[in-house]
Parts: C-alpha cells; structure tokens; sequence
C-alpha cells in the first residue's frame, strides 16, 4: 500500500523561486530587497529566504545592496541554448547569407514574448559593419518580432499578412539608420526562429524581390528543411 504525498509546498516554492528570477531582465539587471519583496507580495522575511537560498545555488548574487542573477544562470543559459537544434545547425546558412550579402546576420528565438538574439554572423571583411550582441532583446515592432507574430498565429496587426504572404519582414524603426529584413525558421510545422540581415539603411535593399531577400528566404527555407520543414513557402501560396 502507498500513500501519496502532496507536493503542493514544493510546487509553491519551485514557482516562487522562478518568479523571482523573472523579475530580473535586460532593463533591470538588478534589484534591492524591498523591490523583490514588493513585486512578489511577499513577506520581506520569506522574499529574503528565497533570495538567500537562490544565492546560495549560484543563482542570484547580492553586491551593496542589489540582487542580480548568478553566473549559474549563465550555465542554465548555454545548457538550453545548447539543446535548441536550430542553433546547432543554423551557422552554415548564415556564413551562406553574409557570403552573399556582406551584410551582418543574426538568428533569434521567441522568448514568449520578444525576440532575443542568440547567434550571430558577421562580415568581418567590411571596414564599417553592424555590430549585435548575442543575448540583445528585441521589440516586438522589430523586423524578426512581425516574423514571429504573424507567424504564431497574431491576426490583430494586418500589415502581418503582408508578412506571411512574403515570408519576410522587414524594419528601420528600431535604430535610425539601421535596417533589417527578416525571415522564418520553421522546424516541422512551427515557427522557431528567424533569421534576419542587419545593416545600414543605405545597404539594406529591404524589397521582398531583391536579391538580398532571395539570399536570405533560401538560407532560412534550407535551415527549416534541414529541421524538417518539408513544404516549401512557395507550394504554399
């Protein structure tokens, strides 16, 4: 005979664990204790404790005051970027596309709610080039955020169905002077990531029939063939 156990204060303390580490981003690197305590509505007894069993996994760090996140997080960090097929794989293609367009190329995932860079191509024979940082969030209006949207299924936006009639996004609101054109990475029937030129707007022909365009809609359909994407974009339409 067994006796189950509730695990629900297990659960409770997994998920408010998780909580506080997702309250750190980008634009908020660190934050004190009341902060925490606050945002979490917790006690600032138990916001400590939890702060202080994080620090002691190497999950967040303490410095005059501050919270930030851990080196462990950067461990965590490879380790899942690590598992994401399409980053394994994608750098053939985009050394392809920067060959052909001398332009810098980046591939990003969908955080579950903006595109975050994770690897990056650049032409390192250009004197002046575009320089992204792996691990650099991008907006939603972004030219890879449009990609994700319209293709996860967003129907509010109508310029998006530009987008899926294209395969292909493109933005020069994100940085003046900067644009970027942007294309799907499917693996089977989902969208995973895109796959996007950056350069100036002056290099940058953004036009869905440049050639610039073809370069990348044909690195981004082979890298979701090669993660078996069968249908092709063009027996779509």
């Amino acid at each position: 005979m067994t006796t189950e156990v509730s695990s629900t204060p297990v659960n409770q303390s997994v998920e408010r664990a998780a909580r506080m580490l997702s309250l750190f981003s980008v634009d908020e690197p660190e934050l004190a204790l009341p902060e925490l305590t606050q945002r979490m509505r917790l006690t600032k007894a138990t916001a400590h404790r939890y702060a202080t069993a994080l620090r002691r996994a190497g999950l967040l760090r303490a410095s005059n005051g501050f919270y930030s996140l851990g080196p462990r997080v950067v461990e965590l960090a490879a380790a899942a970027l690590a598992g994401l097929g399409v980053i394994r794989v994608a750098e053939p293609y985009m050394l392809r596309v920067v060959s052909e367009t001398a332009q810098t190329t980046v591939l990003s995932v969908w955080d579950g709610e903006a595109p975050v860079v994770v690897r990056v191509a650049e032409n390192h024979e250009r004197l002046v080039r575009i320089v992204v940082a792996a691990g650099s969030r991008l907006p939603p209006d972004s030219a890879q955020g449009k990609v994700f949207r319209a293709f996860l299924g967003e129907n509010a936006d109508p310029d998006l169905e530009a987008v899926r009639r294209d395969g292909l996004a493109a933005n020069a609101v994100v940085v003046e002077g900067v644009t970027a054109v942007a294309a799907p990475v499917f693996q089977g029937e989902e969208i995973v990531a895109t796959m996007a030129l950056v350069g100036t707007s002056a290099t940058i022909d953004a036009e869905p029939g440049s050639a610039m365009a073809a370069a990348l809609r044909d690195a981004a359909t082979g890298l979701s063939t090669e993660l078996g994407f069968v249908q092709s974009r063009e027996e779509e339409r």
